[in-house]
């Protein structure tokens, strides 16, 4: 039941955005834009994180997640160090998932031949 939660809040974020992109002038990375303050924003009012915990992967994997993740990390960072947290704590939050990312597409590049588009 989990997975289907997942896929099926996942799915309904990626149709939301779906339409905005479709029925707007919005450029995509305006989009994502949108989406990690979003997280950011909802995840300070309180309301992302019991949300994320009934949907699991299908709300901390989109981009909405991961301002949640930044927001979390800038508060837990606060905190524990001042004001210097305000600048450290996204970074040392998300590393992690981002030092993945970076490392997993650098392995794909080996394996399949990217090609720039012409």
């Amino acid at each position: 039941m989990d997975y289907l939660k997942a896929f099926l809040v996942g799915g309904a974020i990626c149709a939301v955005v779906q339409i905005l992109m479709d029925s707007t002038k919005l450029m995509p990375g305006r989009i994502m834009v949108i989406l990690v303050c979003l997280g950011a924003v909802l995840g300070a009012v309180g309301i992302y994180e019991p949300f994320a915990k009934w949907a699991g992967a299908g709300a901390s994997v989109p981009l909405s997640g991961f301002g949640n993740l930044l927001f979390k990390g800038i508060k837990k960072s606060l905190t524990e160090e001042g004001f210097i947290g305000l600048f450290k704590g996204g970074f040392t939050a998300s590393a992690v998932g981002i030092s993945a990312a970076l490392i997993f597409s650098y392995i794909a590049s080996w394996i399949f031949d990217p090609k720039l588009k012409d």
